[in-house]
């Protein structure tokens, strides 16, 4: 049996404890470094809650939306080539802007993406993208 040719599980980025800013630019590290192992791979992504009030476009972490919107462009071109699929698990009260991002898929990541409550199905939806 050929080893190097399994597929592997997919990678499970736990930002579900974090402030968003953190959350959102903790993805975004975690899809560069995936995308630059230049091999195929699916993510279930564990969202955090949304906070009480709006977030500062820059926050104490030192990212900005602007910062992240580029990191994103940076990446898009390996999400494109190498994500089989993203899979967001994010609570029923997120913002409008955050589920239209999730939702909007191909068109914002560059890869399916599917959003859900249930990380079950995350996981089993992931795992099928990539052949586990």
């Amino acid at each position: 049996m050929d080893i190097q040719g399994a597929a592997p599980a997919p990678r499970e980025i736990d930002t579900s404890g974090l402030p968003m800013d953190q959350a959102q630019a903790l993805v975004l590290d975690e899809l560069r470094a995936l995308t630059e192992r230049a091999e195929p791979f699916a993510a279930i992504l564990l969202m955090p809650a949304p906070p009480e009030g709006r977030t500062p476009a820059a926050s104490a972490s030192g990212t900005s939306t602007a910062d992240r919107v580029r990191t994103l462009k940076l990446i898009r071109p390996g999400l494109t080539a190498l994500c089989r699929g993203l899979a967001f698990v994010a609570p029923a009260d997120i913002p409008a802007e955050r589920a239209e991002a999730i939702h909007s898929g191909e068109q914002l990541w560059g890869c399916p993406t599917i959003a859900t409550q249930d990380v079950t199905a995350a996981r089993a939806w992931a795992g099928a993208r990539v052949g586990g």
